[in-house]
């Protein structure tokens, strides 16, 4: 993976904050600077306060060391105390790949003892498959506290990109520096307040986290002596060892007195460590350890390394992060003191290399930045291709407009030489429309002429061949017989109007007089099919292209007010016809 120029890494210990700085050179991690400070001590007990809880003070501390660092913003990998986060080995049965996240799930939030909405939690594989067991470590944090330590990290101008718990970072810089190594490794982190202890073979760990640590040392000393806390870690620091099996009594009683409680804290200790190792081969079927390996603050205490040789009887060896690690010349002191840097290696090693150990407990709020982080080269990749097609937009735009222009000046050129011969033009129209003017009446006469006689013929020829004949037409005007005398009028019954063509308006209708029907009134002789005759006569006017009739409604145009009988020979009849197209009258 590629690794970032610098390599910022911070572990926040109960008591002790831990800063350095990395950077990889030829493929090698080198160790460039490095600060350690401990927490600051509550004013109202003298006592030095948990770093992770006294968050504010962290920062105040942090933002010293990074001063000192001449760090100011950057990415950092931190880790929070073991005893901050809730951890828990899980055995489950062979299982398939696509069931495993939905069984762990499950899992949690049967072991975790807090509500999943108010928790960060992560799992990771860590031994079994193939068949076999499935190991599976999950880890949780309080959301509230992970969010108020993330907070105090980030306000002091670091950025967050991993979070891991410190055993973790512990395992992998052990997996990095001493991968030779056979059979099961016992690495016991002494810390102020826990001791963690891890047991590592190959392809497997587990971790448990004791409640004894340096401050119980403290503590003893400070009943034993009758003094403060703080008085009695100074005494710690200066006069402090592990009293020997054996071993002569020191001439000053009092540096006697303290060295026998550290062995009795010690001695507690190696109780709880045993039944670790019991626990740890029945219920884990881990093999028995061959070797121990010390680190944490705590191991630095004189005799503390021949203290385990004696009680377990194996080889006992501080544990080295660096063995694999560069130490630049700016940072001479690193290696007296290289137990320390176990956490640190650890959350370096994540940002340059694939890691055993991937937990990673990440809040919300960090989650949604690095996903943004990980969309910013798309989004700026679409912000490019939108600037791009603006200025594409743009440049085709600007050529439009030059086209334009270009086409606008040479219309305007044709436009002047044509409008030269726009004005006799404009006279020829003239003289046309006063042409139509006079000629459009006598066209119509034309017509007009004609229309008659068509009339009379598409009567006549739609006649049925005998029985019926025509006796009397006439023109009619909005249904008024025209040309008809009073007497003749009065006598002929009232003519509905007829209806006017789809395509005329009733305002033109009104405003122009012109013959829109023909009334026909004829006789059809005493025959087999009677009035049926004049019926088949409409049918045959429907067909005509002078008239609008329906044949469906022969009742709105036939008028007939006799019956045919024995005595008569002929009967009359009446057919009110509306013309297709109505006749102007001169």
């Amino acid at each position: 993976m590629a690794a970032p120029a610098r390599l910022i890494t911070l572990n926040i210990g109960s008591q002790t904050i831990g800063l350095a700085e990395f950077r990889v050179i030829q493929g090698r991690l080198v160790l460039l600077n490095y600060r350690f400070r401990e927490a600051p001590l509550d004013p109202a007990t003298g006592q030095r306060r948990d770093a992770h809880v006294a968050v504010h003070e962290t920062a105040a501390v942090m933002r010293e060391m990074m001063h000192e660092m001449h760090i100011h913003r950057a990415d950092v990998n931190y880790a929070v105390p073991a005893q901050s986060v809730f951890a828990r080995f899980v055995k489950l049965p062979a299982l398939d790949a696509a069931k495993i996240d939905k069984i762990i799930a499950f899992e949690a939030q049967q072991n975790v003892p807090f509500p999943m909405d108010q928790v960060i939690w992560d799992y990771q594989l860590v031994g079994g498959g193939m068949g076999e067991q499935i190991q599976v470590v999950i880890v949780a944090i309080k959301r509230d506290l992970l969010e108020e330590i993330n907070n105090a990290v980030e306000e002091t101008g670091l950025r967050t990109r991993i979070i891991g718990m410190a055993p973790m970072g512990l395992y992998n810089a052990f997996c990095y520096n001493y991968a030779d190594l056979n059979g099961c490794s016992l690495l016991v982190d002494i810390g102020a307040r826990t001791t963690n202890v891890l047991f590592i073979e190959a392809g497997r760990i587990f971790s448990r986290t004791l409640p004894i640590g340096g401050s119980a040392i403290t503590a003893a000393i400070a009943k034993e002596f009758g003094e403060s806390l703080a008085a009695a870690e100074t005494r710690k620091k200066r006069d402090g060892f592990v009293a020997l099996g054996g071993a002569a009594e020191p001439a000053d009683p009092n540096i006697g007195r303290l060295s026998k409680i550290a062995r009795s804290t010690m001695t507690r200790l190696h109780a709880e460590l045993m039944r670790s190792i019991t626990h740890y081969r029945a219920e884990q079927q881990g093999d028995r350890p061959a070797r121990i390996f010390l680190c944490g603050g705590g191991a630095g205490m004189p005799n503390m390394r021949e203290f385990f040789h004696e009680k377990f009887e194996l080889p006992v060896e501080f544990f080295n992060p660096l063995q694999n690690v560069s130490v630049s010349e700016s940072a001479p002191e690193a290696a007296r003191s290289h137990y320390l840097f176990g956490e640190l290696v650890g959350l370096a090693l994540r940002s340059v290399t694939i890691c055993p150990m991937k937990l990673n407990l990440l809040p919300a709020s960090v989650v949604r930045r690095q996903d943004l982080e990980k969309r910013r080269p798309f989004f700026i990749a679409a912000a490019a291709c939108i600037l791009l097609a603006l200025l594409g937009w743009s440049a085709f735009y600007t050529r439009a407009a030059q086209v334009a222009q270009q086409t606008a000046h040479t219309l305007r050129q044709k436009n002047d030489t044509m409008r030269a011969a726009e004005a006799p033009l404009d006279k020829l129209k003239k003289q046309i429309t006063a042409l139509d003017n006079i000629a459009t009446p006598l066209i119509t006469a034309v017509s007009d002429r004609n229309f008659w006689p068509e009339i009379l013929e598409d009567l006549n020829a739609r006649l049925p061949e005998a029985d019926i004949w025509i006796t009397e037409l006439a023109a009619t005007s909005g249904g008024k017989l025209l040309g008809a005398p009073e007497k003749r009028a009065g006598e002929t019954t009232q003519i509905p109007s007829p209806t006017p063509p789809p395509s005329r308006s009733k305002t033109a209708v009104a405003a122009e007089k012109s013959i829109d029907g023909i009334w026909v009134r004829g006789l059809y002789l005493y025959n087999p099919k009677q009035q049926e005759i004049v019926v088949d006569y409409l049918r045959n006017l429907a067909k005509s292209p002078f008239f609008v009739l329906d044949p469906k409604t022969p009742e709105r145009v036939i008028k007939s007010n006799s019956v045919p009988n024995d005595t008569e020979w002929a009967f009359p009849y009446e057919l009110q016809l509306t013309l297709r197209k109505p006749v102007k009258l001169p």
